[in-house]
């Protein structure tokens, strides 16, 4: 994959605990995957809007029943890490 170098301006208290925090992955690919989370969430926004602007909002069954089963995927996702078990094809 091709990559280019730009300048960008970030305080420095939060510059500092990025780099505590990027320490062993680098900055670049924190910043990078950081990046990636924000495009992806802004996405998301987008096909939620477009999808409340063709069917409505959401009833508060659905928005309860929505809720539950990310718990549930949550749940699932924190067993997993903490057994140190991935399957093919999940992130870490």
């Amino acid at each position: 994959m091709a990559t280019k170098k730009v300048t960008v301006t970030i305080p420095e208290d939060l510059l500092d605990e990025i780099r505590a925090e990027a320490a062993e992955r680098g900055l670049s690919a924190y910043v990078t995957e950081a990046l990636r989370f924000k495009r992806d969430r802004d996405r998301l926004r987008e096909l939620s809007d477009w999808l409340q602007e063709e069917h409505g909002s959401l009833t508060e069954e659905e928005r309860t029943a929505a809720f539950e089963e990310l718990e549930e995927l949550d749940a699932e996702h924190e067993r997993r890490r903490a057994a140190g078990t991935h399957g093919a094809g999940e992130a870490a």
